[in-house]
């Protein structure tokens, strides 16, 4: 029996497809703002106890290696019991890992939460899967943009949101209000704003979310043949773990070159993430509200990037073609960024000194170029992995791809820390470098896979 395309199925047990797409984005923007909720209070939260920075770094990675472990897990579930059912458990987890979160009496406590968020943060595969449920392959790409742009409008309000109820007045106003036994502090507060999100959230996909139906009907559909085959090989994660998990993706040609990109993707933009703000710090003498300002402009651009041009972008040229576009272009970007101020004083000599100086007119200029390469190679990277699987893998496709993001997001930050230690420069062209060989291996794909052109 042929394996049905990815999508078809979904769709044909779905009244209202597009309704359901957007509900499922509206999902991940919910998800993405009670996490956002949380970033401008982690670090001085782990501080509050008395310990190093270190222990910064390190709460961030238990929270990747916890997405790391789970999102294949929670992908391939999905694929075997439904996308809906994953969903709602994974929201109602972080539920309880927000609120333990603003309870936490202790570090420990802080790593418990984070782990508890990190494993229920996995549900992004199973989100990423639902949409390849119910989206055609043609229209996919502006599909996962979409997704993107969810992510990035979290990312823009939930730091907003995170600093107004971190706010002395409304500290006060909850001190007023709250029982005695429920803490009402800077640090507290945001955590309960994010599980109260987080239980709307749940409340939103319970009422609204419908199941796709691929999970169940693809595994139907496909008893025997290759994607069976390949389904039981990541399903025995189950029994035989992740390292056979990953060198079965390993040896599939078709996932082989997405994960490693999607790994070295991983590792060189979390890394470089993590080191900005102090980059922008150490170099331009940014404070607390010009850093707020600049990210802004750097969420709108991946708003504006991943919610309208990808899609477009990718009506008229390959998917293949616009991964290595991306790679390339987030190449140069890195490797441009940590000289913006060099540039500056060369490009724009007669600029006169303000808020906007020479120096950060380049570093402005040069973040679009970040921002349109990782929307580029990241939408892309995705959607060339929703198509190179089956529909009866979808879920443990993305929960792979997502795992080997995960573990680059585990790796990168304490990496890229350790070598701005050594000189501001290094992070940005290591992360450039780790591009380069991700860009050879897309280079090698689609010379090897494109046939006619348009074809991907």
């Amino acid at each position: 029996m042929s394996t049905p395309r990815a999508g078809t199925a979904g769709r044909a047990s779905l009244t209202h497809p597009r309704r359901a797409l957007a509900t499922v984005i509206a999902v991940v923007f919910f998800d993405l703002l009670g996490f956002g909720i949380i970033i401008p209070i982690l670090p001085f939260y782990v501080r509050s106890f008395g310990v190093s920075d270190v222990y910064i770094g390190l709460l961030a990675a238990s929270y990747s290696a916890m997405q790391f472990v789970f999102a294949p897990l929670l992908g391939s579930l999905s694929d075997r019991r439904g996308r809906r059912p994953v969903l709602l458990v994974s929201i109602f987890g972080s539920v309880l890992a927000w609120t333990v979160f603003g309870l936490a009496g202790s570090v420990a406590v802080l790593f418990v939460s984070r782990m508890l968020a990190g494993a229920m943060g996995g549900n992004l595969a199973t989100a990423q899967a639902y949409v390849a449920d119910v989206t055609p392959a043609d229209e996919r790409a502006g599909a996962f943009g979409l997704v993107g742009a969810a992510f990035g409008l979290g990312f823009v309000f939930g730091p907003a949101l995170g600093g107004f109820f971190a706010s002395d007045p409304v500290v006060a106003l909850a001190g007023d209000v709250f029982p005695a036994a429920i803490p009402a502090t800077r640090f507290s507060l945001p955590s309960f704003a994010a599980a109260g999100l987080s239980l709307l959230n749940f409340a939103f996909a319970a009422l609204f979310l419908e199941e796709s139906g691929a999970g169940r009907e693809s595994v139907e559909a496909t008893p025997d043949g290759e994607a069976s085959r390949v389904a039981r090989g990541w399903v025995s994660r189950f029994t035989g773990g992740w390292v056979e998990t990953f060198r079965a993706a390993l040896a599939d040609d078709a996932l082989r070159g997405l994960v490693a990109s999607f790994f070295l993707l991983s590792v060189a933009f979390s890394g470089v993430q993590v080191m900005f703000i102090p980059f922008t710090a150490d170099e331009f003498g940014l404070g607390a509200s010009g850093t707020a300002l600049l990210l802004t402009y750097i969420g709108v651009l991946g708003i504006a990037f991943q919610g309208v041009l990808v899609g477009r972008l990718s009506r008229r040229y390959p998917d293949s073609s616009l991964a290595v576009a991306g790679a390339a272009l987030l190449l140069v970007a890195l490797a441009a960024l940590p000289f913006s101020p060099t540039l500056g004083r060369a490009l724009f000599p007669v600029l006169s000194p303000g808020f906007l100086t020479r120096e950060l007119l380049a570093l402005v200029l040069v973040l679009p170029g970040l921002s349109l390469g990782n929307a580029l190679l990241s939408v892309s990277l995705t959607t060339l992995v929703s198509k190179a699987a089956g529909a009866s893998v979808q879920g443990s496709a993305f929960g792979l791809t997502q795992g080997a993001g995960s573990l680059g997001r585990t790796v990168g930050p304490p990496v890229m820390a350790a070598l701005y230690v050594v000189a501001v420069w290094t992070p940005f062209v290591v992360g450039a470098m780790l591009l380069a060989v991700a860009l050879f291996v897309l280079v090698r794909r689609r010379r090897r896979v494109v046939g006619p052109v348009g074809a991907d």
